[in-house]
């Protein structure tokens, strides 16, 4: 899950908790090139102030009008859709017959954001269902499966939506090309973790909004249980420490696995790791060299082609 959707889940809590009303919309459906793509959210306060994005920012105006002059007061839940003619996508800034439909309903509580903020913060995925004749909501925690969120689902009686987890990075070491990977992951909302046994590099790591953890990184892979929101890069360039992450980590459903050094040292290691239990589709599984070919050569560089290939396998994109 998108960082960005976190944060309009937590303006919807804290706008309520602080007195306000609060209306939540959601992307149900959307025909042609739409603007926001399905499960996007935008919070919209009983004054105007907004969180979150529905499609370039038309809608949003419409909407926000409609919440200002007291229009959208209702508290059960109600399906809007923009765009329906060639006219009305225009005005609204939607492609040519593109069409939107969304899903507006009043905050009236708060139990299950904290629900749904919680299990996210655990790394889990939550199914929430909303009646959409009495507006109640059940939230349900399940395992994620699969790299991306289940589309959301509506008839005339209820509405089903996913959200969580969020993307995470494991770094397995803590150089110099680490530090500029993690900044970089965290620009693109990915949550980082970083792993390196070697005290020295522990005592300098300052990268603000990661997450240390102390141990052995074969050790550490078993221990966050990577799933296919997870990728994992190995950056330390010392077998020791990188080989056997690897393993456990190959073993996972972890949806990337990289690992830096140049294409004659990837060879040996993938000899290195065939020595081992692991299957050779799994050896099959990893970007080595990490990053894709760009012609980087300094740490900046290398960081952004792993970052490219990341993307481009969360995203389904053949190599």
């Amino acid at each position: 899950m998108e960082s960005l959707d976190l944060q309009v889940l937590r303006c919807a809590r804290d706008w309520h908790r602080g007195g306000h009303g609060v209306f939540l919309f959601t992307v149900l459906q959307t025909w042609g090139s739409a603007p926001r793509p399905p499960g996007a959210l935008l919070a919209i306060r009983d004054d105007g102030l907004v969180s979150g994005s529905v499609s370039g920012g038309c809608v949003e105006d419409d909407l926000i009008m409609r919440i200002r002059s007291g229009g959208e007061s209702g508290v059960l839940p109600e399906l809007l859709t923009y765009g329906v003619s060639k006219d009305e996508a225009a005005r609204y800034g939607l492609p040519c017959g593109g069409t939107l439909k969304l899903m507006k309903e009043s905050v009236g509580e708060t139990g299950w954001l904290d629900q749904v903020l919680d299990s996210i913060g655990r790394h889990r995925r939550v199914r929430r269902e909303l009646d959409l004749h009495s507006g109640a909501v059940r939230v349900t925690d399940e395992d994620a499966s699969g790299p991306g969120l289940p589309l959301p689902q509506f008839d005339e009686h209820r509405c089903e939506s996913w959200y969580g987890p969020r993307w995470r990075l494991l770094v397995i070491g803590a150089g110099q090309l680490s530090r500029i990977l993690a900044q970089m992951a965290l620009a693109l909302d990915y949550e980082v973790l970083i792993c390196d046994p070697r005290e020295e590099y522990h005592r300098t790591w300052d990268v603000a909004n990661t997450r240390w953890i102390s141990g052995m990184p074969d050790d550490v892979v078993l221990e966050i249980e990577p799933d296919s929101h997870t990728a994992i890069a190995a950056l330390t360039h010392d077998p020791k420490l990188d080989d056997m992450a690897l393993l456990e980590a190959l073993r996972s459903p972890a949806f990337y696995v990289g690992a830096l050094g140049s294409q004659v040292n990837n060879a040996r290691r993938r000899e290195r790791l065939a020595l081992f239990d692991i299957a050779p589709e799994q050896i099959a599984r990893l970007h080595g060299p990490i990053g894709l070919p760009i012609g980087s050569r300094v740490p900046a560089e290398i960081a952004i082609s792993i970052l490219a290939q990341m993307t481009a396998v969360k995203n389904g994109v053949p190599a």
